[in-house]
């Protein structure tokens, strides 16, 4: 089992840490340098959690458990349009990769008006690839309830977020719901907003430690850090691409940011442990700019077969 951390430090001597990962046989899930900043999303065995830490306070640095590390959610807005901006969901995106997570906004062809809204099968498809979706609404009560229909057959767990207090009884199709997080003419950088996306981080947190203690029922074949290991070392292409974590891990799988006509035969092929990828997961192509997507199989997967 493995610890996902967040470590925060100087860029000077970060070289060490980065050994130590993988002397330790951890991965390095994402890393972005901030002017002199480092933040470093890791996923570390569970034994090995205190070398970290005392490498961490060498370097003067700061480590942090980042449960959202590992993961990819989906930031869905009924729409990313001019006349809805500055929009919450900008700031929620944005906070949450404070907390480690790799999160992608989607915006909805039809998202504006209450009465004009919608959501195509395509848009449905895109936003379950991810391990949770985040739905940023608006300020209206009445309009949040109505607009359940963008969100209430999605196969993967939703959060909504509004300006009003809702029962989340009151929502179906959706998980959780977190106020005070409504459509303003500003930025959410005053304390009430921050305390409302602080609690928008612990519902995503609880709702992946959910899905993870469901998944170890039925675990995945392999690691999805480690198939984005073999990803790595196997495709020498990745390093050429220019896009922030080409490979991303989720929960159950990796999303590889190269075309799937071009380069799903190698993905095919690259070995784990004896065996080629297409034999213990599925690999098929991206809503998402034609990437390609990879679902690990479950233990489960080997009696059914």
């Amino acid at each position: 089992m493995y610890e996902t951390l967040t470590f925060t430090g100087g860029v000077h001597r970060s070289e060490e840490i980065k050994e130590l990962i993988e002397d330790l046989g951890g991965f390095i899930l994402q890393d972005n340098i901030l002017q002199m900043e480092l933040v470093l999303s890791m996923a570390i065995p569970l034994n090995d959690v205190g070398k970290i830490e005392e490498k961490a306070k060498e370097l003067l640095a700061k480590i942090s458990v980042a449960p959202m590390a590992g993961s990819e959610i989906a930031v869905v807005s009924p729409t990313l349009a001019r006349h809805h901006l500055p929009h919450a969901a900008c700031d929620i995106s944005e906070f949450l990769r404070e907390y480690g997570a790799k999160d992608n906004m989607i915006g909805l062809a039809r998202g504006d008006g209450k009465g004009t809204s919608g959501i195509s099968e395509e848009e449905k498809q895109l936003i379950e690839e991810h391990d949770i979706a985040i739905f940023a609404l608006g300020s209206f009560e009445n309009c949040i309830k109505e607009k359940s229909f963008l969100y209430d057959d999605l196969d993967i767990p939703v959060i909504v977020t509004g300006a009003p207090d809702i029962p989340i009884e009151e929502l179906p199709g959706a998980d959780a719901y977190v106020g005070d997080l409504g459509r303003i003419p500003r930025r959410l950088r005053r304390g009430p907003d921050v305390r409302a996306l602080e609690k928008l981080v612990e519902t995503v947190e609880g709702i992946l430690n959910n899905k993870k203690q469901e998944m170890n029922l039925d675990p995945p074949l392999v690691p999805s850090i480690v198939v984005k290991n073999a990803i790595e070392n196997q495709i020498p292409e990745i390093k050429d691409v220019i896009s922030p974590a080409p490979v991303t891990t989720q929960l159950d799988g990796v999303r590889v940011k190269i075309n799937y006509d071009k380069y799903h035969e190698l993905i095919e092929n690259i070995v784990i442990d004896g065996k080629k990828l297409s034999e213990i997961a599925d690999i098929k192509k991206s809503k998402m700019y034609d990437y390609i997507l990879v679902k690990i199989n479950t233990h489960s997967s080997l009696i059914e077969d």
